[in-house]
C-alpha cells in the first residue's frame, strides 16, 4: 500500500510522519509536493502538520488553494482514506473537506505538551483498529486549535457521531482541565460524513515509537490499513 504526505511551503512535519508510516506500518510512503493535481495511485494521503505558506492569513485558508488540494478532494470523494494533522486539519476545514472552522486558543497561547483524547468514534478510517473509549496519549503544539462550530452545524456534528476525538484525562473523563486549547465540547478531532476523512489537532506522528514516549500513535496507521484490507476482500 502507498501513502503520499503531502509537502507544502511551511510545513515541518512531513518527514515526521512519512518516517511513522515507513517504521510502523505496511505503507510506503512519499513526500509529494503541494503543486500536484494527481495523486490518483496514492492508497492514504496525509496532510502533515506545520505553517503552511506561512499561516500569515488564517492557518490553511491559503493552503486550501494549492492544486493537491484538488486531489485530495477527488481522492476523498473516491473513499481514500484522508488524514488532516494539526495544520493539516486547519487545512481539511478551510476546503471545506470536513465542517467547522478553527479559532486560536482560549489562552492565547501557543499550546504544546501530552495530553490524552478519547475515541468516541471506531468506524473511521482511523479508528478502526481502535474501540469506543479508547484513550490514547498524543502530543499536540498549536496556537489555533481552538474547534468551533456554530449551533445548529454542531448539533448535526454530534447527531450523525462525526466527532472522532474529545480531549479527556488519562480515565477518559472530560473537563476543561484536560481541553488544552477551548473546543467546543472539548473536540479534538472531527470526520466527514463518509467517515474516510478525519482531522484532528494532536500529532499520532510524534506518538508512533517507543522512543518518542509512546506508541498509540499507530493505532492510526493500524486502522487506515485494516478500513483499506477490508473494502478490498
Amino acid at each position: 500500500m502507498k501513502a503520499a504526505v503531502l509537502v507544502f511551503p511551511g510545513s515541518n512535519c512531513d518527514r515526521d510522519a512519512q518516517r511513522a508510516l515507513l517504521e510502523s506500518s505496511d505503507f510506503a510512503a512519499d513526500l509529494v509536493p503541494h503543486g500536484r493535481r494527481d495523486l490518483g495511485g496514492y492508497d492514504l494521503i496525509v496532510l502533515p502538520g506545520g505553517f503552511a505558506h506561512g499561516d500569515y492569513l488564517r492557518c490553511g485558508a491559503i493552503a486550501r488553494f494549492s492544486p493537491c488540494l484538488e486531489g485530495v478532494a477527488a481522492a476523498a470523494g473516491r473513499g481514500v482514506p484522508v488524514l488532516g494533522i494539526c495544520n493539516g486539519f486547519q487545512i481539511l476545514l478551510e476546503a471545506g473537506l470536513l465542517p467547522g472552522a478553527m479559532l486560536p486558543n482560549e489562552s492565547s497561547r501557543f499550546e504544546h505538551g501530552w495530553i490524552r483524547v478519547r475515541c468516541e468514534a471506531a468506524d473511521t478510517a482511523f479508528t478502526a483498529a481502535a474501540a469506543e473509549g479508547n484513550v490514547l496519549r498524543l502530543l499536540i503544539a498549536h496556537g489555533e486549535g481552538n474547534y468551533h462550530a456554530p449551533p445548529d452545524q454542531l448539533a448535526r456534528i454530534e447527531s450523525a457521531g462525526q466527532v472522532v476525538f474529545r480531549y479527556c484525562d488519562g480515565r477518559g473523563r472530560l473537563g476543561r482541565a484536560h481541553n488544552p486549547n477551548g473546543s467546543v465540547n472539548h473536540i479534538a478531532g472531527v470526520c466527514n460524513q463518509a467517515r474516510n476523512v478525519v482531522g484532528l489537532m494532536p500529532h499520532p506522528e510524534r506518538a508512533s515509537s517507543a522512543r518518542l514516549g509512546s506508541t498509540d500513535g499507530t493505532a492510526f496507521w493500524d486502522s487506515a490499513a485494516r478500513w483499506l484490507m477490508d473494502r478490498r476482500s
